[in-house]
């Protein structure tokens, strides 16, 4: 199953398009790339022009860009960077328990 609104929090981010909207962090705001890695408190998103930044879930609010297959426009979630702390693979396996109850 893909990425939707409703596990967009418990699903794999690696590979999806997002933007900052809101961070502590004024010179964070309106970045805009692809997520390339993720640990427990960072997202790495590379930009257009290739550069890499670090960015911290925790006080930041993020716009994820999910590709729709049968629409041509992407679907967009903004989420709290605060859902999102926890390791990945973790994040990932709560979805599982949660379909499981």
């Amino acid at each position: 199953m893909g990425a939707s609104a409703s596990n967009l929090i418990f699903h794999e981010l690696i590979g999806l398009v997002t933007e900052i909207i809101e961070s502590t962090n004024p010179t964070l705001n309106n970045i805009k790339g692809r997520v390339v890695n993720e640990t427990r408190n960072m997202l790495v998103i590379e930009m257009e022009n290739m550069d890499e930044k670090m960015v911290p879930k925790k006080g930041t609010v993020f716009m994820f860009h999910i590709p729709s297959h049968s629409a041509n426009q992407d679907q967009r979630v903004m989420i709290n960077g605060k859902l999102l702390l926890s390791q990945p693979e973790n994040r990932v396996k709560n979805l599982k328990k949660i379909r499981m109850r």
